[in-house]
């Protein structure tokens, strides 16, 4: 009896660490994601809005505060700035996340966001989590006017434009 016992816990073990070792394979063993900042998360980047910078503050305080799991700690309007607490479902383990909204143009707004783990050398993914479920929460409030970043590049201009074409046409008759 003893024997099988032994057994059934020596698996356990064995099972536990093989499934934290392939875990810390599979996410990158760091415990903080900074839009735009973090290089093994490239495709977490800063978010863009064609809306004030005072509604887009209102919307993400708004979406901090429904989110499950997520408390808000402090905000200052002034500076369009929020600081709240995601705590994990299984160990409750709390990420500090950090918000600022930022004017862009008269009528574009970045949000930048910054998650890090309290305590532990990796966080298994869940920093990247905590600013994509922040996003998607926010994208559901203000989705109609999220901004496509790359619009914003003057030196990006579509293939064909009316005015090319009248170019074109310009020079054409200037050969013949």
């Amino acid at each position: 009896m003893k024997r099988r016992l032994f057994i059934a816990l020596a698996i356990l073990v064995a099972s536990t660490v093989t499934a934290l070792l392939v875990a810390a394979m599979i996410w990158p063993v760091i415990n903080e994601v900074e839009t735009g900042m973090s290089a093994e998360y490239p495709e977490i980047q800063p978010q863009y809005y064609t809306t004030d910078p005072q509604r887009v503050f209102e919307e993400t305080r708004a979406s901090v505060e429904s989110l499950d799991a997520w408390t808000l700690v402090s905000q200052d309007a002034a500076q369009y700035r929020l600081k709240a607490q995601r705590e994990t479902q299984v160990f409750g383990f709390i990420d500090d996340v950090s918000i600022r909204v930022e004017p862009v143009t008269e009528f574009v707004t970045r949000i930048h966001v910054k998650s890090a783990s309290q305590i532990g050398k990796g966080d298994f993914g869940q920093n990247a989590r905590n600013i994509k479920e922040l996003f998607a929460a926010l994208d559901a409030r203000l989705g109609a006017v999220k901004l496509n970043p790359d619009t914003l590049r003057s030196d990006t201009a579509p293939a064909d434009t009316p005015a090319d074409d009248e170019k074109k046409g310009a020079e054409g008759d200037a050969q013949k």
